[in-house]
């Protein structure tokens, strides 16, 4: 029985991480958040009640969840107790003591969101997408030794001298590269002074913790942010996120052993999309891709951005289940696929040179010459909303799915049919 789950997106993002993770975080004693920001959305959605978290872990909406932020993730405090305020007027009036942030976390400036949104700008038609709230400069400074992190709040004698630093650094970018307004030192300095008492009260040692954790037979939840292909390392670079999205990510992000993690989650739709720049070979420009856009609502959380639509894609899933030891998948939206005469499942790619792959190449600039080669499997017309039994599916979504399991060589755990918590097939539970 495992203890230790991590939950990820095997696709570019946007899978619907949050109605797994909530669903599982039930019977979870942690939740834990190891990388990104407060770039992630995950919308919950518990009978008529609608709530997006993006820095708390979902387990927020369970009072019998402890919620940790490990040290990869970076920290806005504005977004952190404005998610906090947004959760109290939900009801969740205990969030800010149930939520403990390693004192390794980044902290995540204005400074920073003024840096990517000149990036982008400066970019132009090669601007990334990114969401523009300063996530990849915060890990640009974190990498470069020249960041701040939430333990240097302890000492703001030297925390002064590092903030001056860093903005002499940044607002000279910011000035003579860029061409945009420098930000003010006292402005930042003074916004972090108001909230250092609360940030300081929720600092723990998350890595003790999951260590206890695991000795006294605890249930964890490790929560992923993003998707496989936005890996810093992995995705479809530069079109990517600015941190470790793979189960690796997890552990590094953490504090947790490797050999910790009992059970890897893969979340992926049954189609596919991505927000964004970047290559994405089976993407639908025609009123079928518009089609699965509406039904399924395809707009970021955070962003509102409409998401570019296209057909699944096992290519890239093998590579998913590969670099991630993926245990099982949680297929979402198979509803949204309701009522079309035929699916068609990317299964090869031709690349540039003609040759035929089953594995995804990593260089972003081959990537995008690649040609999807398709098979091609009759629909069904009958609805799949709400069915909680495999065996109640059409037999053409019974059929699809169990195509979807042979190519990606590992079990469908569970299969979501609409986006409310009781609408889901529960095949095998990862935390039972």
């Amino acid at each position: 029985m495992p203890n230790n789950v991590v939950v990820l997106g095997t696709q570019w993002g946007d899978e619907g991480k949050g109605k797994i993770a909530d669903l599982l975080t039930s019977t979870a004693d942690i939740v834990v958040r190891s990388q990104g920001g407060n770039n992630a959305g995950h919308t919950l959605v518990v009978g008529d009640k609608k709530v997006v978290v993006r820095l708390v872990p979902s387990g927020i909406l369970h009072s019998s969840s402890l919620c940790l932020i490990g040290s990869g993730v970076v920290v806005s405090p504005d977004a952190l107790f404005g998610e906090i305020e947004e959760l109290k007027a939900s009801g969740i009036t205990d969030a800010e003591q149930r939520i403990k942030i390693s004192a390794g976390s980044s902290l995540l400036l204005p400074v920073h969101v003024a840096i990517d949104k000149a990036s982008e700008l400066k970019r132009g038609k090669n601007a990334i997408g990114t969401t523009g709230r300063g996530i990849g400069p915060c890990y640009e400074d974190k990498v470069a030794r020249r960041g701040l992190r939430i333990g240097d709040l302890y000492d703001m004698e030297v925390f002064k001298e590092k903030l001056a630093a860093l903005l002499e650094y940044r607002n000279f970018a910011l000035k003579n590269y860029y061409g945009a307004p420098e930000v003010s030192y006292d402005e930042i300095l003074s916004q972090v002074m108001a909230v250092r008492d609360r940030l300081l009260a929720m600092v723990a040692d998350v890595s003790a913790i999951l260590t206890e954790a695991r000795a006294n037979n605890k249930k964890v939840l490790f929560e992923g942010a993003q998707g496989t292909f936005l890996d810093i390392d992995y995705g479809t670079y530069p079109f990517v996120t600015s941190s470790n999205t793979v189960a690796g990510g997890c552990c590094t992000g953490s504090g947790a052993g490797p050999r910790h993690i009992e059970y890897v989650l893969g979340i992926c739709k049954a189609y596919t999309t991505r927000v964004g720049g970047g290559p994405f070979p089976t993407e639908l420009f025609d009123d079928i891709g518009e089609g699965i856009r509406a039904r399924g609502a395809e707009f970021g959380a955070v962003t509102g951005r409409p998401r570019r639509v296209g057909w699944y894609d096992a290519v890239a899933m093998r590579r998913a289940v590969a670099i991630n030891s993926l245990s099982g998948l949680a297929l979402m939206k198979i509803d949204v696929l309701d009522g079309m005469d035929e699916l068609k499942i990317c299964t090869k790619y031709q690349l540039a040179d003609g040759t035929i792959s089953d594995l995804p190449p990593l260089a972003a600039y081959e990537y995008a010459k690649v040609t999807p080669i398709y098979e091609t499997m009759p629909g069904w017309s009958e609805s799949t909303v709400g069915i909680t039994k495999f065996e109640d599916l059409p037999v053409n979504a019974q059929n699809y799915i169990r195509r979807l399991e042979e190519l990606a060589t590992i079990p469908v755990a569970i299969i979501s049919t609409g986006p409310e918590r009781d609408q889901t097939i529960m095949l095998n539970d990862p935390m039972a």
